[in-house]
């Protein structure tokens, strides 16, 4: 029997609305009546509703993160979150010795802890603690939040999969960017760590948002040969690092030094690209114009080709990559207050908007974020309670991380420059909006 070699033919037809209005529509209709859409779907992903891909061959000219940035892997799958990170030092270590020194039944009984699972169980994590070669780290675990944790590097130990492979570059002076391989959702996933990653960052794995790590830099494994080289090394693809060198007319070198200042702009660093890349994917205008590209794949980005475009993306990627880190002065410029005393417990976070008489901040409308009954924080701009990194509104969701929980003193603060920081992302974001992102071939 041959097979038939012509492809099916497929028709698509969006209905949407309420279900009363759809149950008539079908009683009215069949499918001889419906105006079906023939879709054409292309290899290789057989799209079966209708995509605008009418960007394609410009989109497809730029280059692809995941092939720039050489090694990188999803962040950090725990398994067991509520055992493997904490807020606090102290209670992470009274965790760490209670699988010490205690029975895996006691320790199930005292966590409340679910049955074991493929990839975790208290027998194997006690094994992992144990060994004696791990250790407290900081992870960045969601937008704005780093935590405590305990880091071996063995899968299947303490945390489920840590990715040691690529993780072991972060515990050295480095950046990591933090991107999706898809986001279905739409495409505001772009963030910057420091540390260690969990792997829900940006958005839970099971909204197809959770974010790839790809560190900057690379560092050799250590050795005890005395003539080792040890200096660490870009991660960076070299032929698509030339393509960019030879675009702008300008030297590459693998460290930021005095001598290749962003005063001179003589040559351009690792920290140049990923800021230049940083711009780019928080450009409102690339999120929307190429949104079905990103929905299906790591993102691609433009080969820069004029030298000032590149240098003002530079600047503007580097502001947010700061802002984000909370490392820029700027977020330390509070345009928040948090004027009544209380016990500082966050109960139900809820957002109220000001009188008009009471003015504006600098993103617009702005409102009291209340943690409870009586406690607030004044003059939060609207714009930054409901910004999206990602899958999280970071205004919100920190606070609601803490429920029952108490602000001391720092925290306050901190929540205070995150209201910042989301401020002024919005700020830069139409800063970049008005510069003219060239898509042109690379040389």
């Amino acid at each position: 029997m041959t097979k038939n070699p012509n492809l099916a033919q497929v028709f698509h037809y969006d209905l949407q609305g309420k279900r009363e209005f759809k149950y008539d529509f079908l009683n009215q209709n069949s499918l001889d009546t419906i105006a079906w859409n023939e879709l054409q779907p292309e290899a290789p992903n057989f799209f079966l509703v209708k995509k605008n891909f009418d960007q394609s061959g410009m989109y497809e000219m730029g280059f692809k993160v995941d092939e720039l940035f050489k090694l990188n892997a999803s962040g950090i799958t725990t398994e067991r979150d509520n055992i493997t990170i904490h807020f606090e030092e102290l209670t992470l270590k009274s965790v760490l010795n209670d699988f010490k020194t205690r029975e895996p039944e006691e320790i199930r009984k005292k966590y409340q802890e679910k049955p074991d699972g493929r990839d975790w169980k208290i027998i194997t994590a006690k094994q992992d603690i144990l060994r004696q070669i791990g250790k407290i780290s900081n992870i960045t675990y969601r937008p704005f939040d780093v935590r405590k944790t305990f880091f071996t590097g063995k899968s299947k130990g303490f945390m489920s999969y840590p990715r040691n492979e690529v993780m072991k570059h972060l515990f050295q002076p480095n950046l990591a960017l933090i991107i999706p391989k898809q986001a279905i959702k739409g495409f505001r996933h772009t963030f910057i760590s420091k540390t260690i990653c969990d792997k829900n960052l940006i958005d839970s794995a099971g909204q197809f948002g959770a974010g790839n790590v790809f560190p900057l830099y690379l560092y050799p494994e250590e050795s005890k040969d005395l003539f080792a080289k040890t200096e660490r090394t870009p991660n960076l693809n070299k032929e698509i690092v030339a393509k960019i060198a030879e675009g702008l007319g300008i030297k590459f070198t693998p460290e930021k030094t005095h001598h290749s200042s962003l005063i001179t702009h003589h040559s351009f660093a690792p920290i140049d690209i990923l800021d230049y890349i940083y711009a780019v994917l928080y450009s409102p205008t690339y999120r929307e114009k190429y949104k079905e590209f990103l929905k299906i794949d790591f993102p691609r980005v433009p080969y820069p080709t004029n030298e000032k475009t590149f240098w003002q993306l530079v600047a503007l990627g580097a502001e947010i990559r700061q802002i984000h880190l909370l490392e820029s002065p700027a977020v330390e410029k509070y345009i928040t207050q948090y004027p009544i005393n209380g016990d500082n417990v966050v109960v139900k976070p809820k957002y109220e908007n000001s009188p008009p008489s009471e003015g504006c901040a600098q993103g617009g409308v702005v409102g009291k974020v209340y943690i409870n009954d009586t406690q607030y924080f004044d003059n939060v701009p609207q714009i930054a309670w409901e910004f999206f990194i990602g899958g999280y509104q970071p205004a919100q969701k920190w606070l609601k991380d803490r429920k029952d929980r108490k602000l001391e003193f720092d925290d306050i603060f901190h929540y205070q420059k995150i209201i910042v920081a989301l401020t002024q992302t919005e700020n830069i974001m139409t800063k970049i909006n008005g510069i003219d992102i060239e898509v042109e071939k690379p040389v």
